[in-house]
């Protein structure tokens, strides 16, 4: 299982990279990763880009069926509502993530899906810095914007 969780740290990390949130997904058969994604959003230019949606679909690519019994998901932020009727209806059967989502996700649905949570500090701290850094880059873009609406319309 570290093995896992390592892998999907550093697939967040290379979905930090690129300015989106870090998250990062495997699937697992049979004790063995079948695929693996990060977060894309702002890269793709798509609201669908979610690591787990991404995982998903290269899984099933390389199964050659949209069912992916006997799976298991491997994730570092608890999947959102979008993602998580994604994992129902594709019939994974567990998912393991680091770190609860604040948001709606996977526990706000009724949706018969096995999942723990294997609390990572490493992921953790990873997503509250981002957010924080997002939160004052927004800041910054503000200050600036106020400051060059106030020389432009003296």
């Amino acid at each position: 299982m570290e093995k896992f969780i390592n892998i999907i740290l550093k697939l967040a990390k290379i979905s930090k990279k690129y300015d989106e949130v870090p998250v990062g997904a495997i699937i697992v058969k049979d004790g063995k990763i079948i695929s693996g994604a990060f977060n894309s959003i702002e890269k793709d230019g798509s609201s669908l880009a979610h690591a787990e949606i991404k995982a998903i679909q290269i899984a099933q690519k390389k199964l050659g069926n949209w069912r992916l019994i006997d799976c298991e998901l491997y994730v570092t932020l608890e999947p959102c509502v979008m993602c998580s009727g994604a994992i129902w209806l594709s019939r994974i059967k567990k998912i393991y993530y680091l770190v609860s989502s604040e948001g709606y996700s996977l526990n706000n649905l009724n949706i018969p899906i096995e999942r723990e949570e294997i609390f990572n500090l490493e992921a953790k701290e990873m997503l509250q810095n981002f957010f924080k850094e997002a939160r004052e880059k927004k800041k910054i873009e503000k200050q600036i914007k106020n400051s060059l609406n106030s020389i432009l319309l003296k």
